[in-house]
């Protein structure tokens, strides 16, 4: 006769408690129990009226069951006593087995770890006393749905959703497979990414132009919508939306005469997204919302209005109609924002606001995130709500098998101990193909298969980053030993997984020149990219914030000629380490081979990506061992470029092999992959313009042949002699303007020195990327960006003589920009002087700026331009010669060495 239990829990308890009962239930009936639920009537004075051995579910904070034998002291925990997401097992007198959560997912996590101890011990435990709890308050991924290419007459991120576009959206089992595997690793939570996901979703019958899909398509959606809810609800997921400002449909743009995207708020969006986002949290009022207020949306000057006076206000209108028990969360993305003031100004508003920012910027490169960015990830830890550090496009994993369980942990144990946060969102490894892995096979990989230890050991650690590392080795070779069918395999595999990590994190954080879309590491970088990084807009917080200390190639160089101690990483230390971490990997796959007794097919897709890591990792110090020989000659001639060519004679041979390893890796990929990087479009910079005509090895080995042909042909050249026409017609240099002697007596602003890396404005964090030689040390003034941008921005400051005032015009037409008014056209025409330079300064991600000089007498003046941002660029002496030209700070060939591996006819603005 079977043994029965009984699974006991209270009248009305939340899906997600039901769906832990049947996981119990499930796995007691394995193991040959007859399992039968009793619904109610429990308490703490009469469970034992039920016959044979009990089981009860419940939240400590509802359950009359729970409250009554933690009074009577028979429910004793022995560790912290669980709350939230926390759960305690127990084994109490009168055949009673307690599952007592501190919420409902609490409740679900201890059926689902009490399912987990029956099957593998084949019966109900006599003795029970175990609890755990997260670290994490929000562990979970993101899902793009989103398109690689730009469809014809739209823009990046903002596609309707239609069967057509996205069909994976609409499949049921793909899904409850997904969610599946996240409560299997107590994921709790999943974003969605749109940039307008609301036109798909919500009609406003008064706007039938701002709706982008059918009506029938409109209710599938939704219907499509609360199916996942509800889905992921019973398994603790909550199902968070992302969306971009200011995004807005077409025809609703055309209709009004206004962009598809907005820079600024204006009362017709403004009005659009109040009544858009209030009809959202009545149809759906558990989903959480994340907005990012940056990318098109002028962020740094518009975003806390927007979220304050739009988002927000919309966002509580629908809660105050709704039935909803509390307002749904809201995380802010500091992407292209002042974060931490925005925070500031919205968080008396809204009870459930939060914040998020990326972990290693676009990338994976290292544990111990410092600098700039860990400064502003631990202010915003340190506020009452939850702060969430993102995992975000890792492209310099791209396209590659990538899971190195130790470095994942360390990540996280940095994402609670070093940044101070306390969620984790992490992308997957091909954000922009999801649901498909980029493998060239006749049936498209899921990622969800192919990369199932990435999303594993993000949700493991997530949960707990602290475990033992001997005991996760084990459990990492037990996993892959599962799969792979023997232990040798397993432990094998593991080490390829380990040692395979740590190339492209290592080799992007001492040489890449920026992150995410714009540079595909896996396909190389030029030699211009590696010894002229500059010329690219380099993102200095790749190494000053998501990289251990150390040294760049050619401060390396530098400190190394002059015989000084190196600081941290070198590049030598990369290159040796990465070199020997790939020849580990690629030996410990084929010691792999002959044990592996199961999944034979993927283990050689994994052992093929091995092989084109260590190619790859070839690529890179080959011509990093070519760059630091050309950058010795650089300033060891000292401009006589026909002495010491040996030194590029001995770069040309590290070219020449690191052009075979790029060989041997297109061989390797070419039959094996669609795709380098998952988004193509021409935010790709790195190393060639256009992401979709050059996003396979195979497109870019040509050029890199080219490259090496051209460095070939210079030398012999300079061998000869000869000089290259770009260095017998450069121009001479450029000297600083002479500075004149002036007092600034506004208060709110300062002076600042005019240099590459200097902040243009006091508020935001936008540097200066090329500055004019002329302008080079001189002192400007700065003010707050976006006072200027709303009102007539004031300036008192006293001359000593007369001087000229250089006037930075930004070149652009839009709204926060000041513009010269005719007056002063005509003024600046009639004298002469100016524009002095065009194109003066180049700031990071704003547009160029034209440098104007004005003439003030001696004496104290206000100057009063009009509304909107400018810059001051220094006040120089007028009697001096001025500039009269464009600055283009890529074509100083005597200096930067370009012209060594670029023709003539290729010398084109990156």
């Amino acid at each position: 006769m079977l043994e029965m239990i009984t699974i006991g829990y209270d009248m009305d308890v939340a899906p997600r408690i039901k769906h832990g009962v049947g996981m119990l239930k499930t796995a007691l009936e394995a193991c040959g129990y007859s399992v039968v639920e009793r619904p109610g009537g429990w308490t703490w004075d009469r469970y034992r009226e039920t016959e044979g051995s009990r089981i009860y579910v419940g939240c400590r904070t509802h359950s009359e069951l729970l409250a009554g034998l933690e009074e009577q002291e028979v429910l004793l925990y022995h560790k912290e006593d669980p709350a939230l997401e926390a759960f305690y097992l127990c084994s109490c007198p009168g055949q009673l087995t307690v599952v007592s959560g501190g919420n409902e997912s609490g409740a679900l996590y201890g059926c689902q770890e009490l399912s987990r101890i029956v099957r593998e011990q084949g019966s109900l435990p006599r003795e029970l006393a175990y609890g755990d709890a997260p670290r994490l308050v929000w562990r979970g991924p993101a899902i793009g749905i989103q398109k690689q290419e730009v469809e014809s007459g739209r823009e990046p991120f903002e596609y309707p959703w239609t069967a057509d576009r996205f069909p994976w959206l609409y499949d049921k089992a793909m899904w409850l497979d997904y969610l599946n595997m996240l409560l299997e690793h107590r994921g709790n939570v999943l974003f969605l990414w749109n940039a307008n996901p609301f036109s798909s979703l919500i009609d406003l019958p008064e706007e039938p132009e701002a709706l982008e899909v059918t009506k029938l398509q409109l209710e599938r959606n939704a219907g499509m919508l609360r199916w996942l809810t509800e889905e992921a609800d019973k398994r603790g997921i909550r199902v968070f939306l992302s969306f971009y400002s200011i995004h807005i449909p077409h025809k609703f743009a055309d209709k009004h005469g206004l962009a598809y995207k907005q820079i600024q708020p204006t009362p017709a969006t403004s009005h659009y997204y109040k009544r858009l986002l209030s009809e959202f949290v009545l149809a759906f009022p558990t989903v959480g919302l994340m907005v990012c207020l940056g990318e098109q949306l002028k962020g740094e000057m518009y975003g806390a209005e927007w979220l304050c006076e739009t988002i927000l206000p919309g966002i509580m209108d629908g809660v105050r109609q709704s039935s909803a028990a509390e307002p749904p969360p809201v995380i802010v993305r500091s992407h292209g924002i002042e974060i931490e003031k925005v925070m500031e100004a919205a968080a008396p508003l809204y009870p459930g606001l939060h914040s998020e920012m990326k972990y290693n910027g676009e990338s994976l490169t290292t544990w111990t995130p410092r600098g700039a960015a860990q400064k502003v990830h631990q202010r915003l830890g340190s506020q009452a709500n939850e702060h969430v550090a993102t995992i975000h496009s890792v492209t310099n994993l791209e396209p590659f098998r990538w899971g190195a369980p130790s470095f994942i942990q360390r990540c996280v144990q940095a994402v609670h101990y070093r940044l101070n946060a306390s969620s984790l969102q992490f992308y997957p490894l091909s954000y922009w193909g999801w649901p498909y892995a980029p493998d060239r096979t006749d049936i498209r990989l899921k990622q969800m298969e192919r990369d199932w230890i990435w999303f594993e050991a993000w949700l493991r650690y997530a949960w707990n980053p602290d475990r033992d590392v001997r005991a996760e080795r084990q459990h990492w070779i037990a996993r892959l030993e599962h799969k792979y069918g023997s232990r040798e395999a397993g432990e094998r595999i593991l080490d390829a997984y380990e040692a395979s990590g740590k190339c492209a994190p290592m080799l992007l954080r001492r040489f890449g020149i920026t992150q995410g879309n714009r540079q595909t590491m896996s396909l190389g970088m030029t030699m211009s990219q590696l010894t002229n990084p500059d010329r690219y807009v380099p993102w200095s917080e790749l190494w000053k914030s998501h990289a251990p200390p150390g040294e760049r190639l050619e401060e390396y160089v530098l400190k190394d000629l002059a015989g000084l101690p190196h600081i941290g990483e070198t590049p030598l230390d990369i290159v040796k380490e990465v070199e020997r971490s790939s020849e580990e990997a690629f030996n410990a796959v084929n010691l792999a081979r002959n044990s592996v007794l199961k999944s034979k097919a993927e283990f050689e897709r994994f052992a093929s990506d091995v092989e084109a890591i260590r190619a790859m990792t070839g690529v890179y110090t080959c011509k990093v061992r070519a760059a630091m020989l050309v950058l010795m000659y650089k300033h060891m001639v000292g401009g006589r470029y026909t002495i010491k060519v040996e030194l590029l004679e001995e770069a040309a041979e590290w070219v020449e092999r690191s052009v075979a390893e790029y060989c041997r890796l297109t061989e390797i990929t070419e039959s094996k992959y669609w795709f380098a990087g998952g988004m193509q479009t021409r935010f790709r910079k790195v190393p060639f313009r256009d992401g979709k005509a050059f996003n396979h090895w195979k497109d870019c080995l040509p050029l890199y042949e080219r490259e090496l042909d051209v460095f070939r042909r210079r030398i012999s050249e300079l061998r000869a002699g000869q000089l290259p026409t770009e260095l017998l017609s450069a121009s001479p240099p450029y000297e600083r303007y002479r500075q004149s002697q002036f007092t600034l007596h506004s208060e709110h602003a300062e002076l600042f020195r005019i240099e590459n890396g200097a902040r243009v404005f006091k508020d935001g964090n936008i540097p200066i990327i090329y500055c004019a030689e002329e302008l080079s040390g001189l002192t400007g003034i700065r003010f707050s960006q976006m006072q200027a941008a709303h009102e007539e921005m004031s300036l008192d400051i006293e001359l000593q003589n007369p001087a000229l005032i250089l006037l930075g015009y930004f070149h652009s037409q839009d709204d926060p920009w000041l513009k010269p008014t005719e007056q002063e056209i005509e003024e600046i025409q009639r004298t002469e002087l100016g524009p002095v330079l065009r194109k003066g300064l180049r700031l990071f991600a704003y547009p160029s700026v034209n440098i104007h000089a004005l003439p003030y007498a001696a004496g104290r003046h206000t100057l009063r331009f009009g509304r909107g941002a400018f810059i001051i660029a220094g006040i120089v002496e007028t009697n001096q010669k001025l500039s009269d030209r464009e600055f283009n700070p890529r074509n100083n060939d005597r200096v930067l060495l370009d012209w060594l591996y670029e023709a003539t006819e290729e010398r084109v603005t990156p």
